[in-house]
């Protein structure tokens, strides 16, 4: 009976938690990223305590404070580097004669036109601009100044509320390097000790070498990309380059969401200049440059990176991307990696009479 009683209460204490993880899931993602970042600052924060002014040790607080500061600074700056490139490239946008493209295309269009009648899609007396202008008006509608005033505010709000939180969150984890670690273990049974320990070391480890070996992977492609479409003449290819190499950060997906990106971009700096002519050039200059990058990407970047940095083979990898690409979408994909390393090696701790589990973790 009492062995019972201690299963169910194990069990009612295993469903709290993980009610009251679901009720507050916006802190539990501010924790988590908190501990991400943290867990990138700890190595620059044991540089600052190395050092010595005379015979003083430098404060452990204020060396958090600076690692802190360092972070938030290469953010900003990542901001600064990126939010000018893609102004200039609604810039380039807005230059764009609308009528003169529809005149260059006027054949083109009329195509287009009788093929849409032909199923009905818009009547004989249209023409596609008005179609255009009245599928943009219901667009509009759907969005009124008061609606978009207060979505605003709100997600202004919610950002700023999560930046200050992530902030303060990441300082205290800066200063206690355990404290996320040993935040876990208050709830956990005292006999599994250890073995909380050990999992957040190995996972310290692995999903260290793993997020080193995305950030490799994704300044790669965009060099390689930037560089191929440098050399092929074609306009904007730094914001192409190093958007098409961000998107890398999607499996799978990744590539072909930053190639229809770069296209677009193509396209439109080529409109903006009135080179209607060589559209076909830059459309297949930069699905050529994608492609030959994702080669290397696949066959030479992937495998070093996923398979070695987290011990795992290319083929579970794959089904893992998939199952949570069914879950969570594209969340789900980015998040598949770092979540099945830290799902294998628990079960390494607390499943070792498994032999899947054997199996699944035998490089760990």
């Amino acid at each position: 009976m009492d062995n019972k009683y201690r299963i169910g209460l194990a069990v009612l204490s295993f469903l709290l938690v993980l009610f009251m993880a679901w009720y507050f899931s916006n802190i539990v993602v501010y924790v988590i990223v908190s501990a991400v970042i943290s867990m990138i600052g700890h190595p620059l924060v044991r540089k600052f305590d190395k050092i010595k002014i005379w015979k003083y040790k430098f404060p452990h607080a204020l060396s958090a404070l600076l690692t802190l500061m360092i972070i938030v600074s290469a953010f900003v700056g990542f901001l600064m580097f990126v939010v000018p490139m893609i102004i200039s490239q609604a810039q380039i946008i807005g230059n764009i004669e609308v009528s003169d493209v529809l005149n260059h295309f006027s054949k083109t269009l009329d195509s287009i036109k009788e093929f849409l009648i032909q199923y009905n899609v818009m009547n004989a007396d249209e023409t596609i601009e008005s179609a255009l202008e009245t599928q943009l008006n219901s667009m509009l509608d759907m969005a009124t100044f008061s609606t978009l005033f207060t979505s605003l505010l709100s997600t202004t709000g919610t950002f700023f509320m999560a930046t200050f939180s992530i902030l303060f969150i990441t300082f205290f984890f800066l200063h206690d390097e355990h404290m996320f670690e040993n935040m876990i273990i208050l709830i956990m049974p005292e006999k599994y000790t250890n073995e909380v320990r050990h999992i957040f070391d190995k996972t310290k480890y692995l999903l260290s070498r793993y997020f080193f070996g995305l950030m490799i992977e994704v300044l790669s492609m965009m060099t390689l990309i930037t560089i191929t479409l440098t050399a092929l003449g074609i306009k904007n290819a730094l914001i192409i380059g190093f958007l098409g190499g961000l998107m890398n950060i999607i499996p799978y997906l990744g590539p072909l969401i930053g190639c229809t990106i770069g296209v677009f971009f193509g396209l439109a700096s080529t409109l903006s200049l009135g080179l209607y002519d060589q559209i076909p050039f830059y459309t297949l200059g930069i699905m050529g440059a994608f492609a030959g990058a994702n080669l290397i990407d696949n066959f030479i970047l992937q495998p070093l990176i996923y398979s070695n940095s987290v011990k795992a083979r290319p083929i579970e990898i794959f089904i893992v991307i998939i199952m949570a690409g069914s879950l969570a979408g594209i969340p789900g994909m980015i998040l598949a990696i770092p979540g099945y390393t830290v799902i294998r090696i628990i079960a390494k701790e607390f499943l070792k009479k498994s032999r899947l589990v054997n199996k699944l973790t035998e490089k760990i």
